[in-house]
């Protein structure tokens, strides 16, 4: 008891000497402990995977299987000979929306009509959404004028929906691609490989270089008048994939390798809608078996 007294007596000369305005009141000073939790949160700098390695190598797969399963070549993606990789079409980047669940959203972001200059220009952005969660997994963007390449030898008044067509499906090619990572398996659509593609042109339409094609026949005309009223394509579709394809609004301004190349492509859209008809043996047009879209 005599040492607390002590120290009190102690404490109270301190304050009075120092002339605070506790002087009155006794501060006792506890004694520092030592804390075992940090006085703060520490914050982690490096982020960790959203996947384990098992889940994003089982995606992978899961990717992999359905383009070998589901996807059909010439249709869904395109092969350009000494490209190392096939190219995403419009028809194939829809079917990767439905299976993984995603909403599209487009959106013309810029337009440039001169209807005096005949000069359009469109810039299309394409958003995807998740069905399941609605929140925005991707934005694509796709421009397309008419002084492009393919383009500034047409009508460009004629044209002109086919040109935002274009933007639209670029759009969205490269939108898929981002969502569902698979440019590791696909590129971009054939027309974004002008140069590649026309370093290869005459391999492509089996044309030897130096070599002069042929104009198309008219056997050969018969055979694709025949082959887009067998698969009920619109012209418009027809003639939008004859101008991205070869530079051509009309069949008869093909060249005897392009004509033989379209009748091909033809041939195999139909193939595919026979292996998918229905079961009464007639053709349908449902679920996607006429998948003509350029």
């Amino acid at each position: 008891m005599s040492n607390l007294k002590s120290k009190l007596a102690l404490q109270l000369s301190k304050t009075e000497s120092s002339g605070s305005e506790e002087s009155e009141g006794l501060v006792l000073v506890p004694e520092p402990v030592e804390s075992q939790n940090p006085p703060y949160n520490i914050v982690q700098v490096v982020p960790e995977f959203a996947l384990t390695f098992n889940e994003a190598k089982n995606r992978l797969q899961m990717l992999q299987a359905f383009v070998k399963e589901m996807m059909i070549p010439g249709v869904d993606y395109g092969i350009i000979p000494g490209c190392l990789k096939p190219s995403l079409l419009k028809p194939g980047a829809e079917k990767l929306c439905d299976i993984y669940g995603f909403s599209k959203l487009i959106t013309v972001s810029n337009r440039i009509e001169d209807w005096q200059e005949g000069f359009y220009s469109y810039e299309v952005k394409a958003t995807l959404i998740n069905k399941k969660t609605g929140l925005v997994e991707a934005e694509g963007v796709g421009n397309c004028n008419s002084k492009e390449r393919k383009y500034k030898k047409q009508d460009a008044f004629s044209i002109s929906n086919t040109i935002l067509k274009m933007a639209k499906k670029r759009a969205i090619v490269d939108a898929v691609l981002s969502a569902t990572r698979s440019s590791g398996i696909f590129s971009q659509d054939i027309e974004d490989i002008n140069s590649k593609s026309d370093e290869l042109a005459s391999s492509h339409f089996n044309v030897l270089p130096g070599q002069a094609d042929k104009p198309v026949s008219k056997q050969q005309l018969k055979e694709i008048f025949t082959l887009v009223n067998n698969l009920r394509m619109p012209i418009d579709k027809a003639k939008s994939f004859l101008i991205e394809r070869y530079n051509a609004d009309e069949s008869r301004k093909l060249t005897s390798s392009q004509a033989d190349n379209f009748i091909d492509y033809l041939r195999n859209l139909k193939q595919v809608a026979i292996k998918n008809s229905s079961p009464n043996g007639k053709e349908s047009s449902q679920n996607g078996l006429l998948s003509y879209s350029y």
